[in-house]
């Protein structure tokens, strides 16, 4: 019998062809048990239930029509979208985007997103929109990860008194809870990463341009991406695969990042002995930084020890030379980079809504200013808001920030995998996230283990632009020769 706990996409689909589970009712179950756990953990925003029953029957209609033909991994599959992400259905706009602002309740987009004109495409069922930290996390430091406005405090469904983690919190916590099988994140520097760690589900961060921004609210064009965060490599894998691909919305990124794509499509890299002959480097130093005698020591030497047994050759001790600039946002540049490329990005994204009470990140000011008590102004304020403000465009010091990006990406990675013949480079959890956020390099980061006090950890594979086809290789071997993953122990009856 179709058991909803740890559903894979391929369960629900042989579920699907046996008869025992149509669309509709997989939306329905998921509707119950949203409405039975999100009150405790805050994982989701907006449920558009009449529209993803009649996406549901309408996928179930053609299941029957077609009788059996082979259809799209994710055709009846319901999907929660990261709420910063356009959802225009129908055209009536029955989701707000709103990055958990206030601010932007009551906003219509005129379309879909590009990746969700793509994940309708292949049948997916948009079922409502998963909570974030407020504007991406760059409202101002010091705002507790996973908390908004309008969707209140996330709650890491493991230890609920450990952070849920960055900006995509609401997905990966709506993915651990089994809340629902799909769910997608962006990524700026971290948010699909470090809450896929925390919260023990596999998130794919793809090569910067690989699927559209389009339709979405980003803070830098040069770093932002779209991904799936699922409880699977493989679910993950057929998330990826239905995102990518060119969108005129988003032209030049997506021009250029299509030359990676490979023939056949991703799932043919889903290989339990992908880690055979593979040279993965160990970033020891800023990386591993574990306690003698450690849960995560101890775990990580096994890791290490299991893949060698698959196969893989492991070069150790390796060092990023730069990474303190690195991991320093205003040293790097990065941060004077993303206050200039925010303003641009939001008021750009803003111009193109169908309907919006505010139409600016001035307007997005004044607002916070006017409800102070609502959006907790005078605990947190809004600081990178008024920084980005200020800014004017990309200019001298914003093109001397690009090019000490270029230089440390290429002085930094780039070279260290290629001295060393690397197909990818393995760190913990998110600790790579600045590293292979500045040059827009890909990641996937696969459950590792659990820490003394419970938080799940996890472990990071990065490489170079386009190498999504060695990490879905190596990720999905290590994750079927390890199998850490284990659902949250919910104190919460699903009705």
């Amino acid at each position: 019998a179709f058991v909803l706990e740890e559903a894979t996409v391929e369960s629900i689909h042989r579920a699907f062809a046996g008869g025992e589970l149509t669309s509709r009712g997989l939306v329905e179950l998921y509707l119950r048990r949203i409405a039975s756990l999100d009150p405790a953990l805050h994982a989701v925003v907006e449920i558009d239930a009449a529209g993803a029953l009649a996406a549901a029957d309408r996928a179930d209609a053609a299941r029957l029509e077609l009788d059996g033909a082979a259809l799209p991994p994710l055709h009846g599959i319901p999907v929660l979208i990261k709420d910063n992400i356009a959802a225009a259905g129908d055209g009536s706009g029955r989701l707000n985007a709103t990055a958990g602002s206030l601010a932007l309740v009551g906003s219509r987009p005129a379309r879909d997103a590009g990746v969700v004109e793509r994940l309708r495409r292949a049948g997916a069922v948009v079922l409502g929109t998963a909570s974030l930290s407020e504007w991406c996390n760059f409202r101002a430091p010091g705002i507790p990860a996973g908390w908004s406005p309008r969707a209140g405090q996330g709650i890491n469904p493991y230890v609920p008194s450990a952070t849920p983690c960055a900006s995509s919190s609401g997905s990966a916590i709506a993915a651990a809870a089994n809340m629902v099988a799909v769910t997608i994140g962006t990524e700026t520097d971290g948010s699909i990463m470090c809450p896929s760690s925390f919260n023990s589900v596999v998130g794919i961060k793809p090569t910067v341009g690989l699927t559209s921004r389009a339709g979405v609210i980003i803070i830098s064009p040069r770093m932002d991406t779209i991904g799936p965060i699922c409880r699977t490599v493989s679910d993950a894998v057929h998330v990826l695969e239905a995102m990518v691909g060119y969108d005129p919305r988003d032209a030049e990124a997506t021009r250029m990042a299509s030359r990676y794509i490979p023939k056949g499509g991703y799932g043919q890299f889903l290989n339990i002995d992908g880690l055979r002959g593979k040279r993965v480097g160990i970033l020891r130093k800023d990386f591993f930084r574990f306690a003698p005698g450690s849960i995560q020591e101890k775990v990580f030497r096994d890791h290490f020890n299991t893949m060698r047994k698959m196969g893989a050759i492991l070069v150790d001790n390796l060092e990023i030379p730069s990474m303190k600039v690195i991991n320093d946002a205003v040293q790097s540049g990065e941060r004077a980079l993303m206050l200039a490329e925010f303003k641009l990005s939001l008021n750009s994204y803003l111009s193109e809504l169908a309907s919006s009470p505010v139409r600016s990140l001035s307007d997005i000011i004044d607002f916070n200013n006017k409800n102070p008590v609502e959006e907790r102004m005078a605990e947190f304020g809004q600081s990178y808001l008024l920084q980005s403000e200020a800014t004017n465009g990309i200019g001298p010091a914003e093109e001397r920030a690009i090019a000490k990006l270029n230089k440390l990406c290429e002085e930094g990675l780039e070279k260290i995998m290629r001295a060393n013949q690397l197909d990818v480079i393995v760190a913990p959890g998110a600790s790579a996230h600045s590293l292979l956020a500045i040059g827009g390099y890909p990641a996937i980061t696969v459950p590792a283990g659990y820490a003394s006090n419970g938080v799940p950890f996890a472990i990071c594979f990065g490489g170079l632009k386009g190498s999504e086809p060695m990490l879905i290789e190596i990720a999905y071997s290590f994750e079927q020769a390890t199998k850490v993953r284990k659902p949250p122990i919910l104190q919460h009856s699903v009705i």
